[in-house]
């Protein structure tokens, strides 16, 4: 059996930008939250994670968002979720 991670951070980028200005993907998200483990599964059969008005499915091998939902909605067009490990 393996032990995923309690949390992670999901950064929600927007999936094409012209000019970043040199600021990296992280620096671009236009919005970021800190989720964790709920011990539930989600519809994808993976972890469920909560946090900050986001739930997500994630693969925690790949750190793949699976599903996600964004306050309660499906994520907007044009928007692609990222995880990192959260610190702390």
């Amino acid at each position: 059996m393996s032990t995923f991670p309690r949390r992670f951070e999901i950064l929600l980028v927007p999936e094409h930008v012209e000019d970043r200005g040199g600021a990296s993907v992280e620096d671009s998200a236009v919005r970021s939250a800190v989720v964790e483990a709920t011990g539930r599964t989600g519809a994808t059969g993976y972890p469920r994670y909560e946090g900050h008005g986001l739930a997500a499915d994630i693969d925690p091998e790949t750190r793949t968002v699976e599903a996600l939902l964004v306050d309660g909605r499906e994520l907007d067009y044009g928007l692609t979720a990222l995880i990192r490990h959260a610190t702390g």
